[in-house]
């Protein structure tokens, strides 16, 4: 492949991502080892970001919206790039991960120029909190005791998350973030602290129920009936339909929720709500993740998801239907909720000028809210990593 081709993969998503990682304080070497791409290109981009450059083309022109089937090969590179490193960490690391944890942080330490510390943290099976905390120990001199970070540093610390994850987190998830960046600090300080100084999550509003379930099409039975915790992925996904306002009219979101990691696993962003909005979020997530037959797919009682069309695709990928009781939101709370995160991030205060300008707003949180945010229904890990994890535990378990 030529390098022009090679070049032309890299979204200006993905730029911006590798660009925030390195002003986040990442050494670039490790960023873009991480995200499988050279490190020439990636100190090429925090440059032109410096100079306001990274959005444009060569003649000066703002770069071409970056379309979704981009954005998701953005996505996928980094995800090769760094289930690769995963692969080669565990390969060098096999005898270690059968001795104690001591000599699991040792490792870690003898290797930190080669691998991300927090991503053969995970792969050890240790957290990066305890290997930043005994590495600190290590370094100790005298009588032992360890320093306490001042609340002007904890401030700083907090105040670069909170711009990160967009002003999403509360002091819960602030503390749990911490901790994942090496800061040891006690939740109780970290909620003080926010409360002095206004640091604070954006607040949810009010459900609207926006669902026309007033037709004569036939409706499934409820299988899931709240159970909202399969076992494994691509037992159980649901769906639903929310709205975006702009000034060129309404945008409508479907989203395809796996429950088990709650990760998008499939969206398709549309001016109407056609039957085909939510058969094109339903056939990005069958392409992506190639469901065994006995999925269940659940969703409200709207007409689009009873309609014949829909209904079709699901019985030609083997998918089983179910849906809620008439007006109950509770029946498919998680995407209920996820549609809440979005709309406090993305919507509410803010005034779309063009539909192309909401659609790469929502583009860019799904990838957030997939890769970064800290799920408290999953530990707080973000979906991607709760996945990965428990691959990881199965490729150990039937080895």
């Amino acid at each position: 492949m030529d390098e022009g081709r090679s070049r032309g993969k890299y979204t200006l998503e993905f730029k911006q991502e590798a660009v925030r990682q390195v002003k986040a304080g990442r050494a670039a070497s490790v960023v873009a080892k991480t995200l499988g791409m050279p490190k020439a290109s990636l100190t090429n981009w925090v440059r032109a970001a410096a100079k306001g450059q990274l959005g444009l083309t060569a003649d000066g022109k703002a770069a071409p919206m970056v379309t979704p089937e981009q954005a998701e090969i953005a996505r996928l590179r980094a995800e090769v790039a760094r289930l690769r490193m995963e692969r080669d960490i565990g390969k060098k690391s096999r005898g270690v991960l059968c001795a104690g944890r001591v000599a699991r942080y040792a490792w870690i330490r003898s290797m930190k120029r080669r691998w991300p510390i927090t991503l053969m943290c995970e792969v050890l099976q240790v957290s990066p909190s305890g290997y930043f905390s005994w590495a600190a120990s290590q370094g100790q001199a005298g009588n032992g005791r360890r320093r306490s970070h001042s609340d002007e540093a904890l401030l700083a610390h907090m105040r670069a998350i909170h711009e990160q994850m967009r002003g999403e987190y509360g002091w819960p998830r602030m503390h749990k973030e911490l901790l994942a960046r090496g800061v040891r600090v006690g939740k109780e300080r970290v909620r003080l602290l926010m409360q002095q100084h206004g640091i604070r999550a954006k607040g949810k509003r009010k459900f609207v129920v926006t669902t026309d379930s007033s037709h004569q099409l036939p409706v499934a039975p409820d299988l899931v009936q709240r159970r909202f915790t399969p076992a494994a992925p691509n037992r159980v996904w649901t769906g639903d339909i929310t709205y975006l306002p702009t000034d060129e009219g309404w945008l409508y979101l479907a989203a395809v929720l796996d429950l088990h990691s709650r990760q998008v696993v499939g969206w398709s962003l549309q001016p109407h709500m056609h039957s085909t909005l939510v058969k094109d979020a339903l056939l990005m997530a069958c392409f992506r993740r190639k469901p065994t037959a006995g999925l269940i797919f659940h969703s409200d009682r709207g007409a689009q998801y009873c309609s014949r069309d829909f209904q079709d695709t699901l019985q030609a990928w083997g998918i089983r239907s179910s849906m809620s009781r008439k007006g109950n939101c509770w029946d498919n709370a998680p995407t209920e909720s996820l549609w809440g995160r979005l709309k406090t991030a993305c919507v509410h205060g803010r005034r779309f000028a063009t539909q192309d300008q909401a659609r790469q707003v929502v583009m860019n949180w799904i990838a957030f809210y997939n890769h970064s945010r800290l799920h408290s229904a999953l530990g707080y890990l973000s979906p991607m990593q709760f996945e990965q994890r428990w691959l990881a535990a199965q490729q150990k378990s039937a080895a």
